[in-house]
């Protein structure tokens, strides 16, 4: 019984960890999800030892230390893969919490249980550092991104014009707002020239986009325009999912002008939710990865804790 009960603390104290970090953030009015960017402008995804992506919340967690620390690598690792690249974490340098997301099944043990078999999640937590906290490491480790010569002219970008065509969602062009229509199964936006960017555009798209996907991964709209937490909820998804398609495609970004009226509804969710920023980060990285399965070639195969990891 006591087993059981220090497994829930932790879990619980892990949920509470990762708020208040992004509360903190939150109530100093910035986004922790907007930093930090490479020297091109873009955002980049951590990257495990491996060079494989990290998703969900860790992408939030790891993006907010980077920018707090002025850390410029992408790379991270636990101790254990530092040494076993020859690279020795420097003395006094502190690890950044990330976690991971997963379920167990467990059959039923009494009378009162039907037999079957039920899936209980768990979430765990451990640590890692930037390469830039490790001596050693080899070269590529440590590479930047060069910034780009001269300045770039508004011009569309082709490849997110593909990646919306590609999905099939009806797109209209015109009018002064931008937005997503559940009645109508429509994405609405602004002219292209109304924008100061192609980045812009394509970030405020793609915001829009993460809306289309709800009814179709799984997430109700239906209380949308009626419940006030409802509507924080999804912008929230919306937002972390507009920006890990930033960094999927190497967009640079420009933040929204309702941002900033946003964050006070996030930080009431968040307050009263500690498990919201998780499950948020982890529906925005659904309906990213569904975006990007109905693309030519692709297809959606990353479980429910890939996406939390």
């Amino acid at each position: 019984m006591s087993g059981k009960a220090k497994t829930d603390t932790t879990r619980s104290d892990i949920y509470q960890s990762v708020t208040d970090k992004i509360i903190e953030q939150l109530e100093q009015g910035v986004r922790p999800w907007m930093q930090p960017w490479g020297a091109c402008g873009s955002p980049i995804r951590p990257l495990r030892h491996n060079g494989v992506a990290y998703r969900g919340i860790n992408t939030v967690l790891l993006w907010m230390t980077a920018a707090e620390r002025g850390f410029r690598s992408p790379y991270w690792m636990t101790y254990k893969q530092a040494q076993e690249l020859k690279g020795q974490v420097r003395k006094g340098e502190k690890s950044c919490l990330v976690v991971y997301a997963g379920a167990i099944e467990k059959q039923g043990e009494n009378e009162h249980d039907d037999g079957e078999k039920r899936r209980i999640p768990f979430l765990k937590g451990y640590s890692v550092f930037c390469a830039d906290q490790i001596d050693g490491l080899p070269d590529h480790f440590y590479a930047q991104a060069e910034a780009p010569e001269g300045a770039v002219e508004k011009e569309r970008i082709t490849a997110v014009d593909e990646f919306f065509a590609n999905t099939g969602a009806v797109i209209r062009e015109d009018g002064s707002q931008a937005f997503y229509s559940p009645a109508g199964d429509y994405i609405q936006m602004p002219p292209f020239s109304a924008f100061v960017s192609a980045e812009a555009f394509a970030t405020t798209l793609a915001h829009e986009g993460v809306h289309w996907t709800a009814n179709r991964v799984g997430r109700d709209l239906s209380r949308y325009s009626k419940d006030r937490s409802e509507r924080a909820r999804e912008e929230l998804v919306a937002e972390l999912g507009s920006v890990f398609f930033a960094a999927d495609m190497a967009l640079a970004i420009e933040p929204r002008d309702d941002h900033a009226a946003y964050i006070k509804s996030w930080l009431e969710v968040l307050k009263g939710d500690k498990r919201a920023i998780i499950q948020a980060a982890s529906q925005a990285e659904k309906a990213v990865s569904y975006l990007h399965s109905l693309q030519p070639g692709q297809e959606q195969s990353q479980s429910e804790e890939q996406l939390a990891a």
